[in-house]
């Protein structure tokens, strides 16, 4: 047939289209310009109306129907047209055929450079960067052609690398393109890209003309580097000249207002963007959703969005993103499914904001359901966000099984993997797991921690007190200059009060920028788990006389110092301020602070009555706030009725089981005890084990409770019997109803002895100079007992013992503890 095909005459065109017949169930328009162009190509050859294939190539939607037409072309004998030739190279490539590409080029027997210029940009645009970079190689090195002004942009497009660039660079003044202005504007994208803004600058400044194109390569070049005030530099020079932004310039500009917080640039930007009637650009306002989302301005961001007349997909991921963002999943959720009903099909950047909205509703079922339609379309090995994405959900859900399977399964794991599955760790307490994480990071050479894995480990560090390792992270930090960025100093901070060095936290406080609420929240919250409430308070107003506003996070912070310190008044005073002063609407965590305090200082009515008149529904932290509350009362009516609406919104939460039965064993109704160990069992669960950890020397030492695998046990346990034998000579009386066990009292005091923070003391005792401090870490709340038996001993053995557990500092001297018996 290819035989025929050869030798069929052009002017018999029928018979051609009789051989090779364009399928109209395929693609009727192109059967039927065919057809239309067919029945005049008789006097093709005198009129020479190559464009009439226009329509024809314009018809063209797959690469079925373009070798079709490929095909006919060769039956015309219009093969070797160089125009033509080049169009199918073109349409190939954008159908997503780059071997076709290649092979069409191939046959062509005289190419000039539109020709070899095509087949350059039909690589870029098919982003086969090297191939692009070899096939201009080899038009300079095969051919006696000489490349002209659209030779370049494409290929300084796809440079790998800067070396590459610079060569590229010399055959640009080579060849005297250097002062056309989209070649020098390529070669600025190119310098930007790299960050190699001097030289980027020094070619712009060089530029004997300018066109807004060369302004915005500019401008998008500081922009990309995050050198927002240099960008805004530009920008007036700019101005200057009397030239006009464009959309693109807007879009260049709003995200690096966003990544400076410059809010008042931004808005600048906005109102000229409404002055010269630029809003209805759809590039622009995305732009605009995106950077008041940035600021947390969401009435700006929906407001640019319901002005829209047109909104493209990128329009609805971003206005979905901006609430997303911004912690209201739920409104974010409304807007998907305002998007479902209009028809407009999600992509990759909606899935991932969905995995989040789902991962911060706890919805396990559509979390899952979100996974399972990643999967199908198979977009785990497509792109590493979207994988990141679902490590991040399952740690929002707290099943970190399936995120580190998740993790597991990625083809390529980047630093953004790597600090998502470290922070997952750590927000789920699992600290030790955390650490853990990091420590096979630092052994892949491909991988460079940034700031976003220095805030990622450093609060692991914080949670099981490794000082040694965190002081370390600091060292680090420091050798890399990265010490004073905001966030990764108020890490430092939060790191060193929480390990109970506050001294060095608040030194560390007054060396960073305090212009925004996040170090200053980092340091109340300090002194507040140290019981120092007063001090908290104190800070909060140099704060204000500061100029910094608070945010929510800083009355978070302020309500649990109150609650720590037993500060009532002050709290509810601080909760009044927040709503009528600063207009923040209180959220679960703020009505968990208020029920906390109220329910710890007996205040058990004001408490329930707070619960039952908050306009969003409880979640299981009111509830358990207000059960731990009747458990250290005593009052079993109400705790019985608040763990029966906390086991309706969360029953797989074992600490509430224990606190339940905490309650029942404190008053001796042991049938209640049994009752809820009985259901905690039936629903698969187990009581989190308790452990305490002390650094002897180097060496961090977990203690369990009930252990006697430590290679010191013995002298650990008979340290303990000495010490108790002489609390005892002093005042000291067990407290029995802290062991939820019906035994003898000789078995209770030995089970009281065996609590984990009791044996690492006896182990600091043993294993320390006389008089010297000791540090414990303990990761769950100290029973009344051991806080009991722990003043004693620092009284019998004059030491400083400090604790954290999992609430707040203890300070215990001379038999007194910082907190006044109140925790």
């Amino acid at each position: 047939m290819l035989s025929l095909l050869k030798l069929a005459p052009i002017c018999k065109v029928k018979l051609a289209l009789r051989v090779l017949p364009l399928h109209q169930c395929v693609h009727r328009p192109f059967s039927a310009v065919a057809n239309s162009i067919a029945l005049t190509l008789d006097d093709f050859e005198n009129k020479n109306k190559a464009a009439d294939f226009n329509v024809l190539f314009r018809s063209c939607k797959s690469v079925d129907v373009a070798k079709r037409l490929h095909a006919f072309l060769v039956v015309l004998g219009k093969a070797q047209n160089i125009i033509l030739s080049a169009k199918l190279v073109n349409l190939y490539a954008f159908l997503g055929d780059v071997a076709f590409s290649r092979s069409t080029f191939d046959q062509i027997q005289r190419k000039d450079v539109f020709t070899w210029n095509s087949m350059v940009a039909a690589y870029v645009r098919s982003s086969r960067c090297r191939e692009a970079l070899n096939c201009f190689n080899e038009f300079l090195s095969t051919s006696d052609l000489r490349p002209d002004f659209y030779s370049f942009p494409p290929v300084l497009k796809a440079c790998p690398n800067l070396i590459d660039g610079k060569k590229l660079h010399c055959w640009v003044v080579k060849t005297g393109f250097e002062q056309d202005v989209f070649v020098a504007a390529s070669l600025i994208h190119l310098y930007s890209r790299f960050g190699a803004l001097d030289d980027a600058h020094k070619l712009f400044v060089e530029m004997p003309v300018r066109d807004v194109g060369s302004w915005n390569a500019m401008i998008s070049g500081f922009c990309q580097n995050g050198s927002a005030a240099e960008a805004l530099d530009v920008l007036n020079s700019m101005k200057i000249e009397g030239l006009k932004m464009d959309t693109i310039t807007v879009s260049s500009l709003l995200p690096v207002c966003a990544q400076s917080g410059d809010m008042t640039s931004g808005m600048l930007i906005h109102l000229y963007v409404i002055k010269h009637g630029l809003e209805t650009d759809v590039f622009v306002s995305n732009a605009l959703i995106n950077m008041y989302s940035k600021f947390g301005s969401l009435w700006n961001a929906q407001k640019v969005f319901d002005d829209m007349k047109v909104r493209d997909l990128v329009s609805w991921n971003s206005i979905i993103a901006a609430y997303e963002q911004n912690n209201d999943p739920i409104t974010a959720l409304g807007f998907f499914k305002d998007m479902q009903l209009i028809g407009i099909q999600s992509d990759l950047l909606t899935v991932v904001s969905l995995a989040s909205i789902f991962g911060q509703l706890s919805n396990k079922k559509n979390s899952r359901s979100i996974h399972g339609f990643v999967m199908r379309h198979e977009w785990l090995d497509k792109d590493v966000v979207i994988g990141n994405s679902l490590v991040n959900m399952y740690a929002k859900l707290g099943d970190m099984d399936c995120a580190r399977i998740v993790f597991e399964q990625l083809p390529v794991k980047d630093i953004i993997s790597w600090n998502t599955l470290i922070t997952g760790y750590a927000q789920n307490g699992l600290a030790c797991e955390a650490i853990d994480a990091y420590n096979m990071m630092t052994r892949c050479s491909n991988i460079i921690p940034n700031q976003g894995t220095w805030v990622s480990i450093l609060p692991a560090y914080s949670h099981v007190g490794a000082l040694q390792q965190g002081m370390k992270i600091h060292g680090r930090l420091i050798k890399n200059c990265l010490y004073l960025d905001v966030y990764v100093n108020t890490c430092l901070i939060d790191m060193y009060g929480k390990c109970g060095r506050l001294d060095d936290a608040m030194s560390l406080f007054y060396e960073v920028s305090r212009e925004t609420p996040v170090p200053w929240n980092a340091i109340i919250s300090c002194h507040g788990i140290h019981g120092h409430g007063e001090d908290a308070l104190k800070l909060f107003k140099d704060m204000l006389a500061e100029g910094v506003m608070p945010d929510h996070v800083t009355f978070v912070s302020l309500l649990s110092a109150c609650s720590h310190s037993g500060l009532v008044d002050e709290g509810q005073r601080c909760f009044d301020v927040m709503q009528r002063e600063y207009k923040i609407r209180p959220s679960l965590k703020h009505y968990g602070c208020m029920v906390d305090l109220l329910g710890r200082a007996a205040y058990l009515d004001k408490a329930y009555n707070l619960v039952t008149n908050m306009p969003v529904q409880p979640d299981a932290s009111i509830w358990g706030a207000l059960l731990g509350a009747c458990r250290i009362h005593g009052n079993v009516e109400l705790g019985k009725y608040a763990s029966d609406r906390l086991f309706e919104v969360d029953s797989e939460n074992v600490g509430y089981y224990v606190l339940l039965s905490n309650m029942y064993a404190n008053v001796g109704k042991w049938e209640g005890v049994v009752k809820v160990r009985s259901l905690a069992r039936d629903r698969g669960l187990r009581k989190t084990p308790g452990w305490s950890s002390i650094v002897v020397g180097s060496k961090v030492e977990v203690f369990y409770t009930g252990n006697q695998t430590h290679p010191k046990c013995m002298e650990i346990y008979e340290e303990l019997s000495i010490l108790t034998a002489r609390m005892k000579n002093i005042g000291y009386v067990p407290d029995y109803s802290f062991v939820l066990q019906d035994v003898e009292d000789d078995e209770k005091e030995q089970i009281l002895m065996s609590h984990s923070e009791r044996l690492a003391m006896a182990f600091g005792i043993i294993s320390t100079p006389p008089r010297s401090l000791i540090r414990l870490f303990k990761n769950l709340r100290v029973c009344s007992d051991c806080h009991n038996a722990t003043k004693y001993i620092s009284k019998i053995t004059q030491r400083e013992i400090v604790v954290r557990d999992s609430n707040r500092f203890h300070h215990f001297k001379d038999g007194f503890c910082s907190c006044g018996d109140y925790w």
